[in-house]
């Protein structure tokens, strides 16, 4: 049994789909990436597997039940959830914006101890990396079942990007929480997931295995920045 299963996914805003039969899968600590280019949908298929955006139709599953209702409920166990953009509160400190989380500071400075000189500094004058770190460790403290993160490479530098790829590879591999990341670099895709999705004009075009990212760089990037039709699968 997978831990997360999505069937047919179809999601949008207003009377506007954005993404349809969307399926896609994960198992106990694998790391999926979703790829495509600006608008293809990814942001959108993520909301609507958390459950901040109302699905039109299909279903998400995580260890074969099928998750009803609104986001919090979803992220109490099931769901957790890490938006681009670094989505800390600003004007609290690191301490406060882990508590309202829910998050025992001392847990996060264990998987993050960057953070452990940063707890009474507000959360907007830290780094960017450290801005993700606070984000990532109130989703991973939480320990949920599935992990889904849009954009964790947005604005960080390499090194910074690594660091937080290996405490999230390790985190994943030890609680077996399964993880969709969308990204937009391939080599930091090839270099923690298992598999990739690639979306184009809001519906996956293919999946295929992570080391195919680097071999077949060129070929995917014409799927990627959208210079072919999408119906062409990558994998031949």
């Amino acid at each position: 049994m997978e831990t997360l299963a999505v069937v047919d996914l179809c999601a949008g805003y207003g009377n506007q789909w954005v993404v349809w039969d969307v399926s896609l899968h994960a198992g106990d600590g694998e790391i999926v990436a979703l790829l495509g280019r600006n608008g293809a949908g990814k942001t959108t298929a993520l909301r609507a597997m958390a459950g901040t955006l109302s699905k039109t139709a299909g279903s998400v599953s995580v260890d074969g039940r099928v998750l009803h209702g609104a986001a919090h409920r979803r992220t109490r166990t099931d769901v957790g959830l890490v938006l681009e953009g670094r989505s800390v509160f600003p004007s609290l400190t690191t301490h406060q914006n882990l508590q309202v989380a829910g998050v025992d500071p001392e847990e996060a400075v264990a998987l993050f101890p960057e953070l452990a000189s940063k707890l009474r500094v507000r959360a907007g004058q830290l780094s960017g990396g450290e801005q993700q770190m606070v984000s990532l460790a109130r989703a991973m403290c939480r320990r949920p079942r599935v992990l889904l993160i849009d954009e964790l490479s947005f604005g960080l530098t390499p090194s910074v990007c690594r660091r937080l790829f290996a405490r999230l590879a390790a985190a994943a591999n030890d609680t077996r929480m399964a993880v969709v990341l969308v990204e937009q670099h391939l080599s930091y895709a090839a270099e923690l997931a298992a598999r990739a999705y690639i979306m184009s004009d809001g519906h996956l075009v293919s999946e295929l295995p992570a080391a195919d990212l680097i071999s077949r760089q060129a070929e995917i990037e014409e799927i990627y920045f959208g210079r072919r039709p999408a119906s062409r699968d990558v994998r031949g």
